[in-house]
């Protein structure tokens, strides 16, 4: 596994290879493309006090969705009930139940063609709530700090310019930030201002039991540094 000092030489040498071709078409190409260069099988790596750190990369004019982290709604088992009650019929024609939507603070949501769920912030955490103000589940701070925390103890981001399209496209990776120190309040205010969404995936295996597909906690990659306290240039 490379080391944190390494890692941090071999991203100078690649800004100053300018563009590289990808070597993947699509989303994940970016990522893809960095490791490859950096030499890295996986992208969790030592960090300068022991810590891991987690490798991001995004084009600086992304309009995908990044996942911070993903954790199903409290209470336990709430998920089968959410299935139940506002689930329908999957696309894949399988007699299965699914609920896949998305959901922000500033309005409600639309599931089924009618109003439905709405992101209700607290001073101890986020409700999940219908239009009829019932809360049908929950995420507690404490919840919410360490599902943060566990994935993204630390976060080596790097953001890159981007040229061409599919498989021509090309990556400057230019510039770098080490990224640390979750804040609820700065969560919060993005969860207000719609940056952050939360985007429920639910479905149902073949003996009805629901199955989870990660409820995650997605915002744009530019706005990424905003949910961190503490940063550091690196390149």
């Amino acid at each position: 596994m490379i080391g944190y000092n390494k890692l941090i030489q071999r991203l100078k040498v690649i800004k100053e290879m300018g563009y590289i071709k990808t070597h993947r078409t699509g989303n994940t190409g970016i990522g893809k493309t960095l490791e490859d260069f950096l030499g890295i099988e996986e992208n969790n790596i030592p960090g300068p006090n022991a810590t891991k750190i987690e490798l991001k990369s995004a084009r600086k004019d992304a309009i995908s969705m990044l996942t911070l982290f993903t954790k199903s709604p409290l209470p336990p088992k709430v998920n089968s009930v959410l299935l139940e009650r506002f689930g329908y019929e999957s696309a894949r024609k399988n007699k299965r139940k699914e609920l896949h939507t998305t959901v922000n603070a500033r309005e409600f949501n639309t599931l089924k063609g009618k109003p439905c769920f709405k992101i209700d912030i607290q001073k101890d955490g986020v409700n999940l709530v219908t239009i009829k103000g019932e809360i049908v589940g929950y995420w507690d701070k404490e919840t919410l700090k360490n599902s943060f925390e566990r994935k993204l103890p630390k976060l080596l981001y790097v953001k890159a310019e981007t040229k061409g399209k599919g498989s021509n496209e090309e990556f400057w990776f230019n510039e770098a930030w080490l990224l640390s120190g979750f804040n609820f309040d700065n969560f919060v205010r993005l969860l207000n201002e719609g940056v952050i969404l939360v985007d429920i995936r639910i479905g149902q295996y073949p003996d009805g039991r629901p199955h989870d597909h990660g409820t995650g906690f997605r915002l744009l990659p530019d706005k990424l540094d905003s949910c961190l306290t503490h940063r550091e240039s690196i390149m």
